[in-house]
């Protein structure tokens, strides 16, 4: 095994790691730049056999979402129908039901995107933005999620961890290194290249179907020696069936270094918290470990993510 970076390796990799400037002083998307055009129609030539699986969690309610429905069997009658045209009233056999939904999507359930506003690092953001820059009021000004208004289409290569070790998922305080992720690469013959998304199963989707006992705060996920590799191979996006970073992160000043070098230094964006339990059972199925994805994220002026629903086709 390489040896492991110390801390002020880790610490290092905000310079040498850094993207700063890389694609202009007024570049908000980081590492979305490698997703080219030729990427993308590289991506699509990855659908071989029409299969699209989902790679989020459903929205739970109450637990995760806040929830006002309305449901009105005959629109006529609803409150203030009297000051509605003639035609509303003469037609008495529609109806209609709507929401008004609240949700918190960061944290360590809901299958979301970060952008790059959403760590600061000394009071800093992608491109060395100030935190200024967020305002209680509006949100960020800078590197928001609107960032990716066009969406995040690329290709994606699953890594499955926890089959390349053989177990059903890793354990909370597992970190996952750049030896496993060659190794699935060698095993499931795929190359990771630049633009690609990199979904990391270390099935921790399948120790939520089976309610297996949580760690607490301890939980599985990229360990920071993976950073380096990430940034010579230029992927663009990453996700994982876990918040991402391996906690205890094993680094006394430095709590989550996937989030803060990746999001303030590399402008990596991340999904956070996915599902991969059908992404790798379709994988395994066909052989095939690499796909077509798309990533949709909400257009929220100002904020530093979205809750999405990534479409993996096979």
């Amino acid at each position: 095994m390489t040896a492991m970076p110390t801390q002020d390796d880790v610490l290092g990799y905000f310079d040498t790691l850094s993207n700063w400037g890389r694609w202009g002083d007024d570049d908000e998307r980081g590492t979305l730049n490698h997703i080219t055009d030729g990427v993308r129609v590289a991506a699509a030539k990855a659908v071989r056999h029409g299969r699209s699986v989902s790679c989020a969690w459903e929205v739970a309610v109450p637990e995760e979402m806040e929830r006002a429905t309305t449901s009105c069997p005959c629109a006529a009658e609803m409150p203030g129908a009297e000051h509605m045209p003639e035609a509303f009233h003469n037609d008495r056999r529609w109806g209609y039901s709507s929401e008004r939904l609240g949700i918190t999507f960061h944290g360590n359930t809901v299958t979301h995107l970060d952008s790059p506003c959403h760590i600061f690092w000394d009071g800093a953001t992608y491109n060395g933005r100030p935190h200024s820059m967020v305002d209680a009021a509006t949100g960020s000004s800078w590197a928001a999620v609107t960032a990716a208004a066009n969406g995040i289409v690329t290709r994606g290569v699953l890594l499955d961890i926890a089959r390349v070790r053989d177990v059903p998922w890793l354990e909370p305080g597992q970190g996952v290194h750049p030896e496993d992720l060659e190794e699935a690469e060698r095993r499931q013959g795929i190359r990771v290249q630049p633009g690609d998304a990199v979904l990391l199963r270390t099935g921790n989707g399948r120790a939520r179907h089976e309610d297996a006992p949580g760690g607490g705060f301890a939980q599985t996920g990229w360990h920071a020696s993976c950073l380096p590799w990430l940034h010579e191979r230029q992927v663009a996006l990453i996700s994982s069936d876990t918040p991402q970073d391996v906690q205890p992160s094993g680094y006394d000043n430095i709590l989550m270094p996937i989030h803060a070098v990746g999001l303030v230094a590399m402008g990596l964006w991340m999904v956070d918290n996915c599902d991969l339990e059908a992404c790798a059972a379709t994988a395994a199925e066909l052989g095939q470990w690499d796909f077509h994805l798309a990533v949709a994220p909400v257009r929220f002026a100002g904020t530093s993510g979205s809750p999405v629903n990534p479409i993996a086709t096979f």
